[in-house]
């Protein structure tokens, strides 16, 4: 088991991240180019676009195409089985957008919690954001953060309305 003191990630999460494959330094900017570029070619029949931008093209090239099961049980809610692949938002430009309008900040796809029950999504400052059936949910204020509250479980914050 990794020393905690030595990882950039708390014991569980990094355990459920080297499962996955990743590793420290893992980064495949072709695969995460070729994602942008997917991205930007969309468009939705009501003409919505999706933005892209360093912070997600970062996330994209580090954890893009990772699947991620938590080690063990959750603090307050089940931990999330993760799948990174921003191709699972394609088609949710407006819900982006929307959100990304309600935050003023651009937001793209990051992938999906469970078997297509929430979207992932990050905005153009790192912050990371799970959309689901129940709402809108804010999981960090980076994706290492989200990472943890995914993983262990932890309970994110709702956003409301002002």
């Amino acid at each position: 088991m990794p020393d905690v003191s030595t990882t950039r990630f708390p014991v569980p999460v990094d355990a459920a991240l080297r499962t996955a494959g990743w590793q420290p330094g893992r980064w495949d900017i072709r695969q995460a180019e070729a994602w942008a570029d997917v991205l930007r070619a969309h468009t939705s029949p009501a003409g919505h676009r999706h933005t892209v931008f360093p912070a997600a093209v970062e996330a994209w090239a580090e954890f893009g195409g990772l699947h991620l099961t938590s080690p063990g049980p959750g603090r307050r809610n089940a931990p999330a089985t993760l799948r990174f692949d921003p191709l699972a938002g394609l088609h949710l430009a407006r819900t982006l957008a929307d959100l990304g309008r309600a935050l003023d900040t651009d937001i793209a796809p990051l992938g999906e919690e469970g078997d297509q029950q929430a979207v992932l999504a990050i905005d153009t400052g790192g912050r990371v954001y799970s959309l689901d059936h129940t709402g809108d949910w804010y999981l960090g204020p980076d994706i290492d953060h989200a990472l943890t509250t995914l993983i262990t479980g932890t309970q994110p914050i709702r956003l409301t309305p002002a």
